[in-house]
């Protein structure tokens, strides 16, 4: 079967589809294209237990691969207090929220206000 193009935005949307399913807390997208060339979206998303955030981890590399997108790694299946799905253009952080309370990823992932007002506007 050939392999389907899929945009790093319709990978997104597949993703937080699957972590609406899978009723992740507190999701948010985080757009780096601008900050680095790792990936286009960071998507960070709570789970209540170790076992729910396994379950969305799941969920997610599912979803994926309905879409013919194989994870590039995954890691933190073992404890799951943050497991990360990395899929190339989008890179999920799934955590507990002690953890996620801890490192507070999207202050790190911020656009600086000096930065923002450099940019010029989207089209």
């Amino acid at each position: 079967m050939p392999r389907m193009a899929v945009t790093p935005r319709k990978l997104l949307d597949v993703v937080t589809a699957a972590l609406d399913d899978g009723k992740a807390e507190d999701v948010k997208v985080l757009d780096v294209r601008k900050l680095t060339s790792i990936a286009d979206f960071m998507v960070v998303a709570t789970g209540r237990s170790s076992r729910q955030v396994k379950a969305l981890a799941d969920r997610v590399v599912d979803a994926a691969r309905k879409r013919k997108v194989r994870p590039l790694g995954t890691e933190g299946e073992e404890t799951s207090e943050w497991v990360l799905v990395d899929l190339g253009d989008v890179i999920v952080h799934l955590m507990q929220p002690e953890t996620r309370g801890f490192y507070q990823l999207e202050k790190l992932w911020e656009i600086p206000k000096r930065l923002r007002a450099a940019e010029p506007p989207e089209a």
